[in-house]
C-alpha cells in the first residue's frame, strides 16, 4: 500500500511545513533551545531583520510553538519561550542538524552535542520500531486502519 500523495490534508507534513517551512523558524527555535527569550537577543544573535523576526515569532506564537509572555523583571518587555509543542520539535531539528553536519561543509568540528549527564555525544537520531530496532526506509510500510480503530502508533 502506498500513501495517497494528493491527500495533503490527511498528512501532517503540509501542516509542519506551514508552521516551520522556512529557514528563520528553525534558527529562531535553535536560539530558543539555547536559552534566548528576548526579541533583542534573537535579533542581535541571529542577525535577522526586525520585521522578519517579528513575523516569524508571531507565526510561531500563533501556531502554539512559542508563547509570548510579559517579562517578570520588566513588564514592558516580553519573553518568547518554547511551549511543549515547540519542545517536541527538538528531535526533528536534531535530525536535520545531524544530516547537515554529515553532508554539509561548513560545520564546526570542535562543537558537538552531548548528554549533560555523562558528557558523551548523543547518538544519531534514528527511526525505531516499537521494540527499539533501528529502521531504514525500506523497513517501512503503510497500513490502513479502520475508523476508530486503536493503533500503537502515534
Amino acid at each position: 500500500m502506498r500513501e495517497p500523495l494528493r491527500e495533503l490534508t490527511e498528512c501532517g507534513l503540509p501542516h509542519a511545513l506551514e508552521v516551520m517551512g522556512e529557514r528563520w523558524s528553525f534558527l529562531i527555535l535553535r536560539a530558543a533551545f539555547n536559552g534566548l527569550v528576548h526579541f533583542e537577543e534573537f535579533s542581535s544573535e541571529l542577525g535577522i531583520a526586525r520585521n522578519i523576526l517579528s513575523n516569524r515569532l508571531a507565526k510561531l506564537v500563533e501556531h502554539g510553538v512559542m508563547a509570548r509572555t510579559p517579562c517578570e523583571a520588566d513588564r514592558r518587555k516580553v519573553e518568547y519561550r518554547l511551549t511543549a509543542k515547540g519542545e517536541d520539535l527538538l528531535p526533528a531539528m536534531l535530525a536535520l542538524r545531524q544530516w547537515g553536519e554529515r553532508y554539509g561543509t561548513l560545520t564546526n568540528p570542535h562543537l558537538t552535542l552531548v548528554d549533560a549527564k555523562d558528557g558523551k555525544p548523543i547518538a544519531p537520531i534514528a527511526m525505531r520500531s516499537h521494540d527499539g530496532r533501528e529502521l531504514g526506509w525500506h523497513d517501512l510500510a503503510w497500513k490502513e486502519v479502520g475508523a476508530g480503530a486503536k493503533t500503537d502508533c502515534c
